[in-house]
């Protein structure tokens, strides 16, 4: 699998280990920096990770942050990426099986490396399910400005309609 990889200053460390061993388990790496403890800002990281996804140069990505939670708010921007900052196995496991995530974003100042190594393995074997996932997973990219009405209709009435899930995909 080709995995695009990036981190900032506080994720790096990680990063590099996560593309050792990814390379030694056959996997093609596009390690996008940074390379060293020099600060540097991580929203750069989480959008290159997430244009080489986005745009197919990569069927997975990977990004590492302190908290993982910039770094993935970052590469959310992309349009056609989900990325989930995951911290336990099961959560790695949802974000692949229901929501078809195509980016993890993980911290290494809050999460050690035998639990970032279970992560990434769960993230990229875990199959998409798809079923009445994946009518979900394309609502994630229709915000636009008929969603915003619709959503602003929602907040003004205090309900949220028509958010049913289609009987044949139940």
């Amino acid at each position: 699998m080709k995995i695009a990889l990036g981190a900032d200053h506080a994720g790096f460390a990680d990063k590099d280990r996560i593309a050792r061993a990814l390379r030694a388990d056959g996997h093609e790496i596009l390690d996008y920096g940074t390379h060293d403890d020099t600060p540097v800002d991580y929203p750069q990281y989480g959008y290159a990770v997430g244009e080489a996804v986005a745009s197919g140069q990569a069927e997975r990505g990977i990004v590492v942050c302190g908290s993982s939670l910039g770094i993935a708010m970052a590469a959310n921007k992309v349009p056609g990426v989900r990325c989930a900052p995951v911290a336990e196995p099961y959560s790695a496991e949802l974000a692949r099986r229901h929501n078809d995530a195509n980016v993890l974003a993980l911290s290494e100042r809050l999460t050690g490396w035998e639990m970032v190594e279970r992560l990434v393995r769960v993230f990229l074997e875990t199959p998409f399910d798809g079923g009445r996932h994946a009518h979900r997973v394309e609502q994630l990219f229709e915000f636009g400005d008929a969603q915003r009405e619709r959503t602003l209709r929602a907040i003004e009435t205090k309900a949220v309609t028509g958010a049913q899930t289609p009987k044949e995909l139940l």
